[in-house]
């Protein structure tokens, strides 16, 4: 029976000798070695959004009513890293689009995939400034929604460049009204790039936009407005004016959205109409061009997680410096119509899948159509797929 005592007595002994020295070892460890991201580090991330904004869908296409093809395509990817630092004071956005080609710009040094790279300050609660790449706010309903819920642009956005590097600054003023000015890059390539073989104009010593907008709340965010003036200078001599009047209704199940857009060019920035009137649009652009479009959007939740829209636009170009006597300086006008169903599954995620039917039509003036040989086209898509803001923090 002693030796049984015994026996227990040590092995109570040994453990607890063991148990200290385990404990001894752990806290050893534990003070020596630091986690790689600490408690004060981890708080930082509940300030950071890391988004991938994407839309994915099958295509089908038709051309002039004749079926050209299917293909999987994700037509929207692009990764987003924003948020804050040093508490609310500081903060910052970037954004690449992997479906673009990415090329290094000779103005602003950055890939032309990067949208935006900036970083900003709140002065006070009313006042801000960012520098960098960032949006080219020229206002407008259409340019405001993010990309992924677009499933085509009206001929303006999709043809100007939105993304450029400068200055912005915010007056957040009283009664829901904020007045943005920004003073931008005017082109992200070089000038010798874009018109070294136009001998007609010249270099303007500092190429810049010059982007002033208004966001207007009205009866409780029931009536919105986005409305812009921009002013463009990238030749000595000719500029370009931008105007867009953007206009919402938001009722309990309803949206609607209405944009006003006017860019009068004495030197033709989008490039549209003259890939249209010359054989060599390198070595070739028009001047004195006016583009004046319509677009209108409906949306309405019909039932939780479904929605139902459509999307309609209009663009009209005119070639006021066309040098052939001809009698009508309009030369082409572009509809285009976007019926869409999409159900969102997810209460506590935000993804959808949608159909949706973009139609096109294309139609040119009799004189533009004699003097450039244009001649009428209509095109339709019917994509089937899913779009999200997928937020991985």
């Amino acid at each position: 029976m002693k030796q049984i005592i015994l026996s227990l007595g040590l092995m109570l002994l040994f453990t607890t000798i063991v148990s200290a020295q385990m404990h001894k070892q752990t806290d050893t460890v534990s003070n020596a070695y630091k986690p790689l991201v600490s408690a004060d580090r981890l708080k930082l991330l509940e300030h950071i959004d890391f988004i991938a904004n994407m839309q994915y869908a099958n295509s089908t296409a038709f051309e002039n009513g004749t079926y050209t093809g299917s293909s999987f395509a994700m037509n929207q990817f692009r990764l987003e890293i924003k948020g804050y630092v040093l508490d609310s004071t500081v903060f910052f956005r970037f954004r690449n689009r992997y479906t673009r080609t990415p090329t290094v710009q000779s103005v602003d040094k950055l890939d032309s995939s990067v949208d935006m790279a900036f970083v900003g300050f709140h002065l006070s609660d009313k006042l801000s400034l960012a520098f960098g790449k960032m949006i080219a706010d020229y206002g407008g309903y259409e340019f405001d929604t993010n990309p992924i819920n677009i499933y085509q642009y009206n001929t303006i956005i999709a043809n100007a460049d939105d993304f450029l590097t400068g200055a912005h600054f915010a007056w957040n003023a009283p009664k829901n009204q904020q007045f943005m000015f920004q003073v931008l890059n005017a082109r992200t390539k070089s000038f010798s790039e874009l018109y070294d073989d136009i001998p007609e104009i010249t270099e303007a010593k500092f190429p810049a936009a010059f982007v002033g907008n208004w966001r207007g709340s009205f009866a409780d965010g029931l009536f919105s407005t986005f409305w812009s003036y921009s002013y463009i200078q990238e030749t000595k001599g000719k500029n370009v004016q931008y105007i867009a009047l953007g206009n919402q209704i938001k009722l309990k199940k309803t949206v609607i959205q209405y944009d006003f857009k006017y860019m009068a060019g004495q030197i033709d920035r989008l490039g549209v109409i003259s890939d249209l009137v010359a054989d060599d649009f390198s070595s070739f652009i028009a001047f004195d061009t006016d583009y004046i479009e319509h677009w209108l959007r409906v949306q309405h939740s019909f039932v939780p997680q479904w929605n139902v829209s459509l999307t309609a636009m209009v663009s009209d170009a005119y070639w006021n410096g066309n040098p052939e006597t001809i009698s009508d300086n309009h030369i082409r006008t572009a509809w285009g119509i976007i019926p869409a169903l999409e159900y969102a599954p997810f209460e506590k995620l935000n993804l959808k899948f949608f159909i949706a039917y973009v139609g096109r039509k294309y139609k040119y003036s009799s004189d533009a159509k004699a003097n450039f040989g244009l001649t009428d086209s209509n095109t339709g898509q019917l994509l089937l797929g899913f779009s999200s803001p997928l937020k991985f923090l």
